[in-house]
């Protein structure tokens, strides 16, 4: 009777392993389990709040239209912080503690943020104002008077 020996490269092993732990991990990272809401009114202000809220990992997209796994996880914590009963400039300000005004997608006007609200408007003003020395310059410049001996 012969016996058949199957000869495994120890990497392809390491591959076929590290493909399984990391298809689990993947499966894991994205909670297939939708929020229940519990009624319609607490899943307007849901998302109305976390359309208010920026994700920390992705910058420049709201709470509600990240797929990053923190967003994931922020919108289970804004959901639980409603569920306490508190007010949205309640879960804003916890929000705020923990991961700072850029949270926020209109953060308060107060000094810290002064820079923010009014840098566009004074970097606008103070363009306006080169533009205008540079056209108020150039008008005071006498034209020079065409060479009749020049011949092009």
């Amino acid at each position: 009777m012969a016996q058949w020996r199957v000869k495994v490269h120890p990497t392809a092993l390491l591959l076929v392993l590290l493909t399984l732990v990391c298809g689990n991990l993947f499966a894991q990272a994205n909670d297939p389990t939708p929020l229940q809401f519990n009624d319609a009114a607490e899943e307007t202000r849901f998302h109305k709040l976390t359309a208010e809220l920026r994700c920390v990992m992705c910058q420049n997209q709201s709470l509600a239209d990240s797929n990053a796994q923190i967003a994931h996880d922020l919108r289970r914590e804004v959901l639980a912080q409603m569920r306490l009963d508190k007010s949205d400039a309640q879960i804003k300000q916890y929000l705020v503690e923990r991961y700072g005004e850029f949270v926020l997608y209109k953060p308060e006007v107060q000094p810290g943020t002064w820079l923010l609200w009014f840098g566009p408007a004074l970097l606008l003003i103070a363009g306006a104002f080169i533009v205008l020395r540079i056209v108020r310059k150039r008008g005071r410049t006498p034209v020079p008077e065409p060479d009749d001996h020049q011949e092009w």
